[in-house]
């Protein structure tokens, strides 16, 4: 996500930064190799055009060129202009003081709007809120049934009259919900493959039958700046709350989520990060802005770590690293725990600039780490705690029972016995709980030394 606009951002910055006391003429060159990097990543040219107008206005000011590290005024001034680009704050679900709240998703076919329904359903249960899921997509084929296996998986409840009108779904829903103890009603409405007067029509019937809290539009960031142009059509005609952009962990350039604010007005509420039912994340500006520019997103990392892991088992787990009695068993339930906060290279995206860059170098492939858990299971209790009397005929034991070879058991030992010489330096200089990461070194000619 954004990686060649932020790889480009960095690279630019890094030259004012070489340059100590600015011109006019180092903020002009500046300003023109963003507004490349912007264009590239396919944000809407006339957005980008009022971006570096105020970026450059901003950084030509006696303030910024007499100060001691005016690059350091400059990446900031971006920084500040990039958040208020997409939104400013944070946005959030209006929940209505009188229930049910109810939320109208929107969308073309193939946005991932029933997927996207049933996350947000699961993300606003795990808030303590009691949502019901409504099949109000009659045409698309297996819709209905892909809610209610959605809905059973998450165990929330789904309301369906089958090949009803969509509107009066809709109403009997609300009564529905009313009646069963529902605070949150999200109607998983019918999707096209292109804007049509059929689809609009429908979908204001609905809205003026209901009258929803929310109107959210799902809309796919991989889609650049069509995502932009259905977005504007949606809200011209229905009037938007907010949006969903999904597949935002894909190879997208990230123009969709600099401009959308910009041409609709409407703000990004939530992001689609992944697959799974869990990975739908409320959408930062500010925290989206830092990771564009390098600078980590610490906060969202942390927010992933306090749901993934257990708070008794990171303190016994900290006890165990002052007293330097980590064994593989450790390691193999701190990989399970990390498994829970998504794939490494989105956790190593949130690092800050230096650590996040040292790291992205090493290849990740995800694949080691199933690899790793199935030697460290075919190994006895005893060897788990005691790797040292691991000698060749247990390792040719451990390998065949693995389905791995002697050298990748030698190679997985090794690595520990490096990652506990680390943790002990880590632990004696005053840290703890963060062994939890287990992450590897690269290596003076660029191989991969980690573990994973």
């Amino acid at each position: 996500m954004f990686q060649g606009l932020s790889d480009k951002l960095q690279e630019t910055f890094k030259r004012l930064k070489g340059k100590g006391r600015l011109k006019e003429t180092d903020v002009n060159e500046a300003m023109r190799e963003v507004r490349v990097a912007l264009l590239e990543a396919d944000v809407n040219f006339k957005v980008v055009k009022e971006f570096v107008a105020k970026v450059k206005e901003r950084s030509i000011g006696q303030e910024v060129l007499e100060s001691l590290s005016p690059a350091q005024h400059v990446i900031k001034i971006v920084h500040e202009e990039m958040i208020e680009l997409m939104g400013g704050a944070t946005g959030k679900i209006v929940i209505s003081s009188k229930p049910p709240t109810v939320i109208l998703l929107l969308g073309l076919q193939g946005a991932g709007k029933t997927t996207h329904a049933a996350k947000l359903a699961n993300m606003l249960k795990k808030q303590g809120k009691q949502p019901l899921l409504v099949a109000c997509d009659i045409y698309r084929p297996a819709a209905i049934k892909q809610l209610q296996v959605l809905g059973e998986q998450l165990k929330v409840p789904v309301f369906s009259m089958g090949q009803e009108d969509p509107v009066s779904i809709a109403k009997a829903s609300i009564k529905h919900a009313n009646s069963n103890g529902q605070d949150v009603v999200i109607l998983d409405t019918a999707g096209r493959l292109h804007i049509n007067e059929e689809l609009m029509t429908e979908l204001r019937n609905i809205k003026s039958e209901v009258k929803p809290h929310e109107i959210l539009l799902v809309v796919d960031a991989m889609t650049g700046q069509d995502a932009v142009n259905v977005a504007e059509s949606f809200h011209s005609d229905l009037g938007l709350d907010g949006v969903i952009l999904t597949k935002l962990d894909g190879d997208t350039r990230g123009g969709a989520a600099l401009s959308i604010k910009a041409v609709t007005g409407c703000t990004i509420k939530f992001a689609g990060t992944g697959e799974k039912m869990d990975a739908l994340e409320p959408f930062h500006p500010d925290r989206m802005a830092s990771r564009i520019l390098g600078m980590g997103d610490v906060l969202t990392l942390i927010e992933k770590a306090q749901e993934s892991f257990d708070e008794k088992k990171a303190k016994e787990m900290e006890q165990k690293l002052r007293k330097q009695e980590f064994t593989l068993d450790d390691f193999l339930d701190q990989m399970q725990q990390m498994k829970k906060m998504g794939p490494l290279s989105s956790i190593l995206e949130m690092l800050p600039g230096g650590m996040g860059k040292q790291l992205k170098d090493v290849q990740i492939d995800e694949k080691d780490t199933s690899h790793i858990e199935a030697i460290i299971r075919s190994m006895t209790a005893e060897e788990r705690r005691k790797p040292m009397v691991i000698k060749d005929s247990r390792k040719k034991r451990i390998a065949k029972g693995s389905g791995t070879t002697v050298q990748d058991v030698g190679r997985l030992l090794k690595q520990f016995e490096q990652m506990q010489k680390m943790m002990k330096q880590f632990t004696s200089s005053g840290g703890g709980g963060m062994g939890m990461l287990g992450l590897g070194k690269k290596g003076k000619k660029g191989k991969k030394r980690g573990l994973v």
